[in-house]
């Protein structure tokens, strides 16, 4: 795969693949129509966006996205690709996104009445289920008479997740997440379990250690993350094996103990289970791409 790739997902939607294994950084530049809303996801490295002739710039930081659009004037995409660096960016039109949402317009805060016209720059942590399809983009192994196919709904499918998570502390959907001090106590779980991932506390155990009741951690926990707390705990060890096996420092035995498999076979099953393909072809589909 060369290090740029730009695919036509549909009219007006397209979807950019850089991947710059080498050791000098690489730069892009393609003009970009006045409407068009762009994503930008940094799987790993760094890339920055150059405005204004050099005049400006915006750094792409490894694990976040950012959302650029201006309806008043273009923005040309300018991006240097660091060394070791691997970005996917969608670009697509305000028509055909907000057609996407229509009926959900108002809930999402970009699209609106008041903002729909302001130019929006949004910086936000790309989540372990955002991390998996991206991944899976830059791996797929389909038929190249479906790629355009395939890429289509993982495009599709990591919009939907850019959007289908709920940090804000003030979310009303769940009454008792009104009260602040209940929402302090849940994100203390999601850090307890990433840091105690190899051997996590039960549910009782979370709620007693955090002081709140089962029910409210189970509600609250999908209310803000998007899913139960095992669920969400399973995405993120299999995200943080991934790259633990993409550094190409640890054997796959090492990567399993570490997100908590006593067994290489569980860990192997687990692994497929979420991305499609055991940890040993992964590491292959790696080497291949280097």
């Amino acid at each position: 795969m060369g290090s740029v790739e730009e695919i036509k997902i549909d009219q007006d939607f397209i979807l950019l693949r850089f991947q710059n294994d080498t050791d000098v950084s690489e730069r892009f530049e393609k003009q970009v129509e006045t409407g068009l809303i762009q994503f930008h996801f940094n799987v790993k490295g760094k890339g920055k966006f150059i405005f204004n002739n050099g005049n400006y710039a915006l750094d792409l930081k490894e694990e976040k996205s950012l959302l650029l659009y201006n309806p008043q004037k273009e923005l040309p995409l300018h991006l240097e690709i660091l060394p070791k660096s691997w970005i996917i960016s969608i670009l697509i039109s305000i028509k055909k996104f907000h057609a996407l949402f229509s009926s959900e317009a108002e809930i999402i805060p970009f699209l609106s009445k008041d903002n729909l016209e302001r130019k929006y720059y949004g910086e936000e942590d790309i989540t372990p289920a955002m991390a998996i399809v991206l991944n899976q983009i830059f791996h797929y192994n389909q038929n190249t008479s479906i790629k355009n196919l395939y890429l289509k709904g993982k495009s599709y499918e990591l919009l939907s997740l850019f959007f289908n998570r709920n940090e804000d502390p003030n979310a009303e959907h769940c009454p008792f997440l009104a009260d602040e001090e209940n929402v302090l106590k849940i994100k203390k779980v999601k850090e307890i379990i990433i840091a105690r991932m190899a051997e996590p506390p039960s549910l009782q155990e979370l709620a007693d250690e955090v002081g709140i009741s089962l029910k409210k951690l189970k509600e609250g926990f999908k209310e803000i993350y998007g899913d139960t707390v095992f669920n969400f705990l399973f995405d993120y060890k299999m995200d943080y094996a991934r790259r633990m096996l993409d550094t190409g420092s640890y054997n796959v035995n090492e990567v399993g103990l570490k997100v908590g498999y006593s067994t290489a076979s569980h860990f192997i099953a687990a692994f497929k289970k979420k991305f499609g393909t055991t940890p040993k072809k992964y590491l292959l589909t790696l080497k291949q791409n280097s």
